[in-house]
C-alpha cells in the first residue's frame, strides 16, 4: 500500500530497498544518513545485492543489511516479513523492488523516476528537467518533510583494512574503466594526461574493479611510474586508496561516486550522458567536462555499448590539454 502521510515517529522499523547499482547505492547514503538524524530511534535496515553490499555494510547508521537473492526472491521476503517492518522506502522502484515491497503488505514510499523527462531529452532533446536535481536530492523527495545536510556520500570501512599507498598531495587518481563504451573516455586521452601528469611530478594510481582490470593495466603500462591498484571489485580497498589522493579523474561511472564519498575532488567527464539526469559528483568539489557543441546528445540514460553516429566526438573531442590545465590551476 503506497503511502506518503505515515508519521516516522510512530515508527521503530523501517526498510530501505536499493538493490543496485554500484553508484545509486552509494548516493543512498546521504539520504540514510539524514533519515538516522531525524529519527534516532528508528531501526533502519537496507536491502541490497551482496555485490553492491560493501557502499553500505559497514554504515553506521543502518542496522542491519539483507541482501537481495535474485534467484530465490521467496527466501528474501520470508526473511524480511519475519522482521515486522513499518514502513518501507523504495529507493530503486522496478518491478524487483516493487515485488518486495507488496509482498510485505506494509506501507510503502517509493522513488519516483524522471523517466518521462529522461524519454524525451533522449529521444527528442526537449530538456524540462529545469534547474539540476541530484539523485540525493530526489531520492529525499519521497520521504515527506526530510532535508539533506551538505555533506556528501560516504563509504565506511573496518580498521583492519588499510590503504595501500601514503597520503600525498601530489597523487593522482584516474579511474578508466565504465561499462558503457559510450561513457568511456578514449584510452589514448588518459595516457597522454598520465604522461603530462608525471612529466610535471605528480604521482599516477589507476582504479578499477575487475572489469576494469585490462584497461587500467594498458594504461599504466605506457605511464611511466604509474601504479595500477585496480583489483577484484574491492570497493572498501580501492575507497581508502582514493582518500590518499588529492584529486581524482574518472568518468560517469560508479568510481566518480566512490570518489566523491572518499571526498577527494572529482574531475568527471561526460560523453553520452547528461548533469541533468542528476548524476553528477554530490557535494564535492568537482568539476564537470564535456562537449555541449553536439546537437546528439544525449544519445542514452545510461549509457550505450557503441556511438549511434560513429564518432563518439562527444568524448573524442574533450583534450586531454584542457583537462591537464585545469588540474595544474586546481592544485597549484
Amino acid at each position: 500500500m503506497q503511502c506518503n502521510c505515515l508519521n516516522l515517529e510512530t515508527a521503530n522499523k523501517i526498510l530501505i530497498i536499493r538493490l543496485s547499482s554500484l553508484g545509486d547505492v552509494i548516493l543512498t547514503t546521504p539520504v540514510i544518513r539524514a533519515l538516522k538524524k531525524k529519527y534516532p530511534q528508528i531501526e533502519f535496515s537496507f536491502l541490497v545485492k551482496e555485490s553492491y553490499s560493501d557502499a553500505v555494510k559497514f554504515n553506521p547508521n543502518l542496522d542491519r543489511i539483507f541482501y537481495y537473492q535474485k534467484e530465490n526472491v521467496g527466501t528474501t521476503i520470508k526473511e524480511l516479513a519475519e522482521e515486522d517492518f513499518d514502513l518501507v522506502i523504495d529507493l530503486q522502484n522496478n518491478f524487483r523492488s516493487r515485488e518486495v515491497s507488496k509482498a510485505l503488505c506494509i506501507p510503502f514510499v517509493k522513488f519516483v523516476k524522471p523517466s518521462v523527462k529522461k524519454f524525451l531529452l533522449v529521444s527528442f532533446k526537449i530538456d524540462l528537467f529545469g534547474d539540476l536535481k541530484s539523485i540525493p536530492e530526489l531520492y529525499a523527495s519521497a520521504i515527506d518533510s526530510l532535508k539533506l545536510d551538505n555533506d556528501g556520500p560516504e563509504i565506511f570501512a573496518p580498521d583492519f583494512i588499510k590503504p595501500q599507498i601514503e597520503k600525498d598531495e601530489k597523487n593522482i587518481g584516474f579511474c578508466p574503466g565504465t561499462k558503457h563504451f559510450t561513457k568511456m573516455w578514449p584510452k589514448e586521452h588518459f595516457i597522454e594526461l598520465g604522461e603530462k601528469l608525471t612529466a610535471e611530478g605528480f604521482k599516477l594510481f589507476l582504479f578499477g574493479g575487475r572489469d576494469d582490470k585490462n584497461i587500467c593495466s594498458e594504461i599504466a603500462n605506457e605511464i611511466n611510474g604509474a601504479l595500477d591498484l585496480s583489483n577484484d571489485n574491492e570497493l572498501l580497498q580501492t575507497v581508502l586508496n582514493m582518500k590518499m589522493c588529492r584529486l581524482i579523474v574518472c568518468n560517469d561511472s560508479g568510481l566518480m561516486h566512490t570518489a566523491c564519498a572518499a571526498k577527494a575532488e572529482v574531475i568527471s567527464i561526460f560523453g553520452s550522458t547528461v548533469r541533468q539526469f542528476g548524476f553528477f559528483p554530490y557535494k564535492t568539489k568537482s568539476e564537470v567536462f564535456e562537449n555541449n557543441s553536439l546537437n546528439c546528445r544525449p544519445c542514452s540514460h545510461i549509457g550505450r555499448s557503441k556511438c549511434p553516429k560513429g564518432h563518439l566526438n562527444c568524448l573524442k573531442k574533450i583534450a586531454p590539454d584542457s583537462i591537464f590545465n585545469s588540474i595544474k590551476t586546481k592544485l597549484s
